[in-house]
């Protein structure tokens, strides 16, 4: 199978071990992930801004990105999900469409792929360490991403998960939301910080970079030394400390 990876903004700018935590572990069971260079932004902030002409520029890049290839998969349920939304954006361009329909049928968050595609639930890990996991919005909600990281980490040796208090609660983030609304926003990732302190875990996982660095930046604002990760690091963490 091709397999491309799309590494999406954060990930690629601010949190690239996430990218080569998901390439080592799917090299483990054949899958060589290849990178499109001209891939861009998804397009989410503008069309969530009601900038709907710029954002199908972006999108139109994607679409050519991966175009050629059998399956996309991305660190991110919320860019994932924006994927989602482009046979809206290209409704009435009977090409374009086609092409968008394409894309959303063909693209995979990180464990979706793992456990869905690959069949994979169990990847050898070992993680002694106390764990609790905040489910995105998008990844959860829109993406419907629920079981897959559960099975992935249920898997893991050593590991203790601990329940997150009021899990499905937003974090706050909401991309433009966070500078829109501020306030709102700072009230909420304090909130959501607040429940996971309570389970007194060491480390928080999660499966989207945007969320993580909402609740890490106000983790160490508070100077609390939880550890915070994408799963799919823990996920190659563990494999190597196996």
């Amino acid at each position: 199978m091709k397999v491309s990876l799309f590494i999406t903004c954060l990930s690629d700018a601010l949190f690239p071990p996430v990218g080569e935590a998901m390439v080592r572990l799917l090299a483990r069971y054949g899958v060589t992930l290849e990178f499109p260079a001209v891939q861009t932004c998804c397009g989410q902030p503008a069309f969530n801004s009601g900038y709907w002409n710029e954002a199908r520029e972006t999108a139109s890049t994607i679409l050519a990105a991966f175009e050629d290839c059998d399956f996309v998969i991305s660190p991110s349920g919320s860019c994932t999900s924006m994927i989602h939304h482009y046979p809206k954006l290209f409704e009435n361009d009977p090409v374009m469409l086609g092409k968008a329909i394409k894309l959303q049928q063909k693209s995979y968050e990180f464990t979706q792929f793992l456990v869905q595609v690959l069949g994979v639930t169990d990847v050898g890990a070992k993680f002694p360490h106390k764990v609790t996991y905040h489910p995105s919005c998008h990844g959860s909600r829109l993406l419907g991403v629920k079981e897959e990281p559960l099975l992935l980490m249920e898997q893991v040796k050593g590991m203790e998960l601990v329940p997150l208090p009021f899990a499905n609660d937003c974090c706050g983030f909401g991309g433009t939301f966070a500078v829109k609304m501020s306030d709102i926003s700072g009230a909420m990732v304090t909130e959501k910080t607040d429940h996971v302190l309570e389970t007194e875990a060491e480390v928080l996982v999660g499966l989207d970079m945007a969320c993580l660095m909402n609740i890490a930046g106000n983790l160490r604002y508070r100077n609390k030394p939880v550890r915070v990760m994408h799963l799919a690091e823990l996920l190659y963490e563990g494999v190597k400390g196996a």
